[in-house]
């Protein structure tokens, strides 16, 4: 049985994750956690999804993770940290799935992960990570002489940009071509846009409701490879980081990725 905490657990993502909760077999809710001003404190967590579970709603980390196996975090960037601290002072598996983490938030993982063992993504979906994968064979088989460009698409509400997946796969691209993020360009404009050698292109587009589309395309003297992926649900990030929570329960301290999930590099 995996006994799972969910920090963040009113929100979009909690919800969906209360959803997957409820269907799964051998996973059962043990605690859910929100912001001191959450006004769904002291709510059953279960109700929000229509199901009550008898599980309260509350804002201190140590009542919330007392019973779990893992915590799942899709709270916000800024409560991260303190939830993974909470995590490693409960000697409880900690996956986060928020985005745009914080300095103080990549501190917390680090050092949590000489104590417990941590999974953080910015996308939980298992495609995004085989298209990683996908990407680096391809940029292998190619070699340096094709042009990269990473389009990122999500709603119009999407605070960060470019997306952490974006920023995930640039990296794969960096680390293929001996760059750095340094060497990203955000965007073109003006009468002097042309293309470098060693640039990689990122174009974040905003605009309705579009969970997340990914492509990154791959541009040679003749011809050209195009490596998308798109999310049509956000209910496949929360199935993603269940599985996440269930392969990490029992591990090793560390810092473990989606990638060693699924068995596969990067």
């Amino acid at each position: 049985m995996l006994k799972v905490t969910i920090a963040g657990a009113s929100g979009r993502m909690g919800r969906l994750l209360l959803e997957q909760i409820a269907t799964a077999e051998n996973t059962k809710l043990v605690g859910a956690l929100e912001h001191a001003g959450s006004p769904e404190l002291g709510a059953d967590a279960g109700a929000l999804v229509g199901r009550p579970w008898g599980v309260r709603i509350v804002s201190d980390p140590i009542v919330a993770l007392r019973d779990a196996d893992v915590v799942i975090d899709f709270s916000n960037a800024s409560a991260t940290a303190a939830v993974v601290r909470a995590a490693a002072a409960a000697s409880v598996a900690c996956v986060v799935g928020t985005t745009g983490l914080s300095a103080e938030a990549e501190e917390a993982l680090r050092e949590a992960a000489m104590k417990i063992p941590v999974l953080a993504s910015p996308n939980m979906s298992l495609g995004v990570q085989v298209l990683a994968h996908a990407l680096a064979e391809t940029l292998r088989l190619l070699g340096a002489d094709w042009d990269v460009e990473i389009i990122e698409t999500h709603h119009r509400a999407k605070r960060d940009a470019p997306s952490g997946t974006a920023l995930r796969l640039a990296d794969v691209v960096t680390k293929a071509r001996g760059l750095t993020r340094d060497d990203l360009t955000h965007g073109r404009h003006g009468g002097a846009a042309q293309r470098t050698d060693k640039e990689i292109g990122m174009h974040a587009v905003r605009g309705g409701d579009v969970v997340g589309d990914h492509t990154v395309l791959l541009a040679g003297a003749g011809e050209r490879i195009e490596l998308t992926h798109k999310a049509t649900s956000r209910a496949v990030f929360a199935a993603g980081a269940l599985r996440a929570a269930r392969w990490l329960k029992g591990r090793a301290p560390g810092r473990y990725s989606i990638g060693d999930v699924l068995g596969i590099a990067g």
